[in-house]
């Protein structure tokens, strides 16, 4: 068994506690989101990469993410690449991810 797969889990975890707390985000909205409170990924690229997700689906849900002002503010975009990097915003930590580990 591998020794990654409790942390796997604990992500899962922590991803589903996020949408139970908030029934609009969709699974890789709350992924993104618990990502960057676990220091996980903390740009578009770094996720999909880890996720096994394509690039495109990533970009599509944090640019629905920015439409919810306070949810999560994009720090930076690489015009080139198309990478997006990422922070949580401090009401959205209090919300999303104490929140999610405490579950």
């Amino acid at each position: 068994m591998s020794e990654k797969a409790p942390e796997i889990d604990r992500f899962l975890a922590l991803v589903a506690a996020a949408q139970a707390g908030d029934g609009r985000l969709t699974t890789i909205q709350a992924g993104l989101l618990v990502a960057a409170e676990l220091g996980i990924a903390h740009d578009s690229r770094s996720f999909a990469r880890r996720l096994g997700i394509a690039h495109s689906l990533v970009l599509r849900e944090l640019n629905a993410l920015t439409e919810r002002n306070g949810v999560i503010e994009i720090v930076k975009r690489d015009p080139k690449t198309m990478r997006m990097h990422y922070t949580l915003p401090p009401a959205s930590r209090r919300k999303h991810g104490r929140q999610s580990a405490s579950h």
